[in-house]
């Protein structure tokens, strides 16, 4: 028998750590190789961590709520295998150094650097809406700056979160009394929210917390237009119809509409390339790689938003199989970190909630997002050789919203006219 480290594995190119949500299995417990073990978080996803060996879990070195880094050991496996180096678990526990969440029970004292006072209670970041990385949170916590502080620090990073450089910026000038704040993401409403007796109160989860923020942020950076087209469906529905059974045969999973519409949006990316773009300050930074996010329901209600990379490379049933993968992976919090990152234009099916049109919300660094309304059937008027005639056509809603401040309606209205005119000249006699 030989003892083995299980180590926080990397989990994206950005991440450096990551937060132990719940352990699956409890010391003493068999393990099998890439069975789940634990579950942790990150700044973008939760995610569970497969065990690198089979054997048994001999011992849990980083507790729940823990920070831990990349790298670090932070658990003992007990193998039945004699090729495993052994290990020394006092030194495995020095070297893995997790950082400690703050205390459930009791809240900790740290000194008070700004008047010399003796202690005061830290604060309990997790009260926040807004999204710090630990190493943002222990800056502030030694420096004794309050949530309500640190929640009007600018930010400079992704998605307006602020950076190691942005608090130590900060507190340069809170020292000289040159500080600029920002308004708070969580300050209370103008008019407060009204309780009266029976109503139920819900602490927002984690995630919930993390799309509150990131929806304000935007709002807060874009300004945001909607333009809207109308398409005809027709050849799509009847395609689908023809060859789903036997897609279904040969796959195994379901022809959704998604890929189909995904195709579609790429080719208009190819045609107007200024669509995907990002901001970064006064410049424009014009993407190389077409990266569709598409935007996925989770059961708890929650939506995430996985990154189909290169999208223009893959033919339809390539992209029937991603996307069908990466919708099924998402419910089931199977993602990777790096699922979620690199967007670079992102669609919504609201149609699958039965809505006839929407109008999104983009996510920043992107510029532009395209919501996907229901299908309807309508009676519409045809023109044909012989003259005008009326028909029952499958007909939905394309909303695209745009940042105006590098989109202009007449970018944003003709690239939203061009995915409909790829999806109304679909060939109905294509193979699958």
């Amino acid at each position: 028998m030989a003892l083995v480290e299980l180590i926080m594995p990397k989990m994206g190119e950005s991440i450096m750590e990551a937060t132990i949500l719940s352990w699956l299995k409890k010391p003493g417990d068999k393990i099998e190789q890439d069975e789940s073990v634990l579950e942790v978080a990150t700044d973008k996803v939760d995610t569970e961590v497969p065990s690198t060996h089979a054997g048994v879990l001999k011992e849990i070195l980083a507790k729940d709520g823990e920070v831990v880094k990349v790298g670090s050991a932070i658990a003992i496996i007990a193998t039945d295998g004699d090729d495993a180096k052994p290990v020394d678990k006092l030194a495995s526990k020095a070297e893995s150094k997790p950082v400690a969440a703050p205390a459930k029970a009791e809240p900790a004292l740290v000194a008070d650097k700004s008047n010399g006072s003796s202690h005061v209670p830290a604060a309990d970041y997790k009260s926040s809406s807004r999204f710090y990385s630990p190493l943002v949170k222990n800056i502030a916590k030694e420096e004794n700056i309050p949530v309500a502080e640190l929640e009007t620090v600018p930010g400079t990073g992704s998605e307006g979160r602020v950076t190691k450089k942005d608090i130590l910026t900060y507190l340069q000038q809170r020292k000289s009394g040159q500080t600029t704040t920002s308004t708070p993401v969580s300050s209370k409403p103008a008019v407060p929210a009204s309780i009266s007796a029976g109503d139920e109160i819900i602490q927002m989860d984690r995630m919930r917390k993390m799309i509150a923020e990131r929806m304000v942020d935007s709002k807060r950076t874009s300004p945001h237009v909607t333009s809207f087209v109308e398409a005809d469906v027709t050849n799509i529905v009847l395609w689908r119809n023809k060859v789903k059974n036997e897609f279904q045969k040969q796959e195994g999973s379901s022809l959704t509409f998604t890929p189909i519409f995904i195709e579609a949006v790429a080719k208009a990316i190819k045609d107007f390339p200024m669509i995907n773009i990002q901001v970064d300050g006064d410049r424009i930074v014009k993407k190389k790689d077409i990266n569709i996010g598409m935007a996925v329901a989770l059961p708890s209600g929650n939506l995430i938003v996985p990154v189909i990379k290169n999208a223009d490379q893959y033919n339809l049933k390539g992209l029937a199989k991603i996307v069908n993968d990466i919708a099924s992976r998402a419910r089931d919090n199977k993602l990777k970190p790096d699922e979620l990152a690199g967007g670079t234009y992102s669609v919504s099916n609201v149609g699958s909630f039965g809505n006839v049109m929407g109008t999104p919300i983009i996510m920043q660094p992107q510029v532009g997002i395209l919501a996907l309304g229901a299908i309807q059937k309508k009676p519409a008027v045809i023109e044909t050789p012989t003259g005008d005639v009326i028909a029952i056509r499958h007909k939905m809603f394309l909303s695209h919203s745009y940042d105006h401040r590098v989109v202009d309606g007449s970018l944003g209205g003709m690239f939203v006219r061009r995915v409909a005119d790829y999806l109304e000249q679909f060939d109905l006699n294509q193979a699958i």
